[in-house]
């Protein structure tokens, strides 16, 4: 297995390799790099596509707390490892989160931005004592069917839950906490976005329960050189997974557009 021993982390990876651009794509909350299949799938043949396992998912293990600053230099080290200078950053929900960080971090790194069902905002207050009492939950008691169910279906919604549920019940039930920990206490970095410059476009669900529609509408807004806002019908949290059609061919013109 793929591992780059990176920013202090052991990290595990995938590389298409080739010649073309590289593209970087960072998964969201509970999810790792497979679901971002149908995206390499598509753009391997034209595109350089690294895909990882973020601090506490897959095979890269949480060593302690970490913010999504911390997982923006792990991707920019990732990077480095693999002798890539600039590369597409490529983000569904907390990815996003690491991908807008990594841009103001290293801006020159950063070939252009692709947002999926993400925003710069911290989490809704109206909605972290749900999320806590659902964290708390699953490290008392493991992810039972019910309540791996629920989340799968505000990150997935449409789409097949089966294979993600597996993953989290053969995790140890502590796995959860310190990702959790990091979600939760982001900070809000609008107030920063105007600051980076990148090519960018957003994706978002029009069913995406977990991150309201208008938070991409501020990215649209806000992100000086935000081209698209892709809006999909139908789509949940995770619109990359349920609806590949509709990300991979606005995606794939963006990077030819920016190569």
């Amino acid at each position: 297995m793929p591992f780059a021993d990176v920013n202090g982390q052991h990290i595990y990876f995938e590389d298409s390799g080739g010649a073309g651009p590289a593209v970087l794509f960072s998964h969201g909350f509970l999810m790792d790099h497979e679901m971002f299949a149908a995206q390499v799938a598509e753009l391997a043949e034209e595109f350089r596509c690294i895909t990882w396992d973020e601090r506490g998912f897959g095979a890269t293990e949480a060593t302690g707390s970490f913010t999504y600053w911390d997982s923006a230099d792990d991707a920019l080290a990732l990077l480095s490892f693999l002798g890539v200078e600039r590369a597409f950053f490529v983000g569904m929900s907390q990815g996003g989160f690491l991908s807008l960080r990594a841009a103001l971090r290293a801006p020159e790194r950063v070939l252009g931005l692709a947002l999926i069902d993400s925003q710069a905002g911290g989490e809704d207050p109206a909605v972290l004592p749900l999320y806590q009492a659902m964290s708390d939950d699953w490290v008392a008691n493991g992810a039972s069917p019910e309540l791996a169910d629920t989340i799968a279906g505000i990150i997935l919604g449409p789409a097949e839950h089966g294979s993600w549920i597996a993953k989290w019940q053969a995790k140890p039930k502590e796995f959860i906490a310190l990702p959790f920990d990091a979600l939760a206490g982001r900070e809000d970095i609008s107030d920063r976005l105007g600051q980076i410059t990148a090519p960018a476009i957003v994706f978002h669900g029009e069913a995406d329960v977990a991150i309201a529609m208008e938070k991409a509408e501020q990215l649209q807004k806000e992100l000086p050189g935000c081209e698209e806002l892709v809006r999909i019908p139908g789509a949940g949290h995770a619109s990359n997974v349920s609806h590949p059609a509709e990300v991979n061919g606005p995606l794939l013109d963006f990077l030819r557009k920016h190569r």
